[in-house]
């Protein structure tokens, strides 16, 4: 029979992933987002150290980021999905956040 292969929205094309959010305190002290980032899995055996791109979400207008930083409440994203899979991320404006390097030990 011929190999079938999964749908491309398919969560298991590409193997597992890890997803990061970072948090932390603003000037004011409440706790906001300071990255997302997503990386696959290593399956081979061995040490692996990967380093993650991470990014924010931004606010689309100058009165929403000056909204935002006012009340503490910055932009996130509710569902850790959208980090994963990257779908719908081309509408969605995000600025880079500096990097996090981890590493795997795969048996």
């Amino acid at each position: 029979p011929p190999q079938q292969t999964p749908p491309p929205d398919s969560p298991f094309l590409a193997g597992p992933q890890i997803v990061l959010s970072v948090y932390g305190p603003d000037f004011f002290g409440h706790d906001v987002v300071r990255g997302y980032g997503a990386v696959h899995v290593p399956f081979t055996p061995g040490r692996h150290r990967r380093t993650i791109a991470m990014f924010v979400p931004e606010s689309t207008s100058r009165l929403q980021q000056f909204i935002s930083w006012f009340t503490g409440r910055r932009p996130e994203f509710t569902d850790p999905k959208v980090v994963a899979q990257g779908e719908g991320r081309e509408v969605t404006r995000v600025r880079s956040q500096g990097f996090v390097t981890i590493s795997f030990n795969v048996m």
